[in-house]
């Protein structure tokens, strides 16, 4: 890359450039929102969210346009983080990163209680105060695609089947993250499912296939997370049955989505007659919370899925190898390096007064005799000592005491 060279650098060209892009990507959004509710976009622009569920929907739309084929982006020092690097002469994809700035303003000085201070004319005292102006400017993001290096993990826990590879790790994972009890029932009104806005639970049909209830699940977590009494009182917003239903209709094809489970038979054709009299501000503040709604749900998912695989990787792990994990007899070893206090302090009764002397103490080398001995000592494997231990305390476990019983006997 060619050294830049500040005497042609013209700060003013610059800023007329950079202003000149965001008015375009502006214009691109206006029309990208629009399009996405009046073409098939909108299943598109799901997809998206499935992909790329911690973008902005400004930042979706805007790589969606661009780029539809993107999966997974990154900035070029993100790629570089990651051990990958951008290929030699691909062309990044525009997006819009925050730009926040300092600047001051002159205003009305008031009193702790929020009142206008007055000067001795009873005109307003006027005070200079640095405020934060939120602000984006353009930046480059480049797509997995565009890059070479180490491989990328992927959690790869469904298959687009009417079965769920991993099915119980997933469903446990989506229990773990609703904050409402989900149980199976049969609904006689022939519903995959519900949520109960009174009793604050889900009912998922019980004996459907795994594809279908992962499915169900996830859409009636999503009308908890935005159609509860709570959330509806927060969020201030009157909804018709019908915006329900499409948003959470949405996420659930989001997150099945972004687990690979099948989408097919997911139909958005209400979504245009649902969005026809909204301004693309509405529209927009919609997409914004169908995208929230699902990148919530996908992160805490995949958290719990990755503390699942982490705990079932050290149970196999001593399944197939606890016997070759010895643990060394106390009685044929003594420990590397410990330390000694003298005197012996009971703590609980311990004043400042009482100096305490602390050493370390090492083992002392053993004779040829005592070296042969522990190296013919027993050796006792994981599953051995744990065993041990159990039998330990149980036998030296006192009964619990009934006082009941013990005053009855005492009568």
């Amino acid at each position: 890359m060619a050294d830049f060279d500040k005497s042609k650098f013209d700060p003013k060209a610059a800023a007329e450039a950079r202003k000149a892009e965001m008015e375009e990507i502006t214009t691109k959004l206006e029309k990208g929102v629009k399009d996405i509710f009046t073409t098939d976009g909108y299943k598109d622009y799901l997809n998206f969210c499935a992909k790329l569920p911690r973008y902005s929907v400004n930042n979706q739309i805007l790589i969606m346009l661009q780029r539809p084929d993107a999966t997974m982006c990154q900035s070029f020092t993100g790629w570089k983080d990651m051990n990958r690097f951008v290929r030699k002469g691909e062309k990044g994809i525009r997006i819009l990163a925050p730009a926040p700035y300092k600047m001051q303003k002159e205003q009305d000085k008031t009193d702790p209680s929020g009142k206008p201070i007055l000067d001795k004319d009873g005109e307003p005292v006027k005070e200079t105060v640095e405020i934060t102006v939120n602000a984006f400017k353009p930046v480059s993001t480049f797509d997995v695609s565009q890059t070479e290096g180490d491989p990328i993990p992927t959690l790869g826990t469904a298959e687009v089947t009417g079965t769920v590879e991993g099915y119980n790790a997933l469903f446990g994972a989506i229990k773990e993250v609703v904050p409402v009890p989900i149980t199976f029932e049969d609904i006689p009104s022939g519903a995959k499912g519900y949520f109960h806005l009174e009793e604050n639970h889900i009912a998922i049909q019980e004996g459907m296939s795994e594809a279908q209830t992962v499915k169900t699940a996830i859409h009636e977590a999503a009308h908890q997370a935005l159609h509860s009494k709570d959330a509806m009182d927060a969020s201030g917003e009157k909804k018709s049955k019908n915006q329900k239903e499409t948003e959470a209709e949405s996420v659930a094809y989001v997150v099945c989505q972004h687990y690979g489970i099948d989408t097919s038979d997911y139909s958005f054709a209400y979504v245009a007659t649902w969005s026809a009299d909204k301004e693309v501000p509405e529209l927009k503040a919609s997409l914004d919370t169908i995208r929230k709604t699902a990148s919530d749900m996908i992160v805490k998912i995949d958290e719990k899925l990755q503390a699942r695989d982490t705990v079932k990787e050290v149970e196999d792990f001593i399944a197939a190898h606890g016997d070759e994990l010895p643990f060394d007899n106390p009685e044929a070893d003594q420990p590397v390096g410990f330390i000694k206090i003298e005197p012996p302090v009971d703590f609980s009764t311990y004043g400042m007064d009482r100096p305490i002397k602390l050493t370390v103490e090492q083992p002392k080398a053993d004779k040829p005799e005592q070296a042969a001995e522990k190296k013919t000592a027993k050796k006792t494997s994981v599953k051995e000592k744990l065993k041990a231990e159990k039998a330990k305390s149980q036998k030296t476990k006192s009964p619990k005491k009934d006082s009941k019983k013990d005053l009855q006997e005492a009568i």
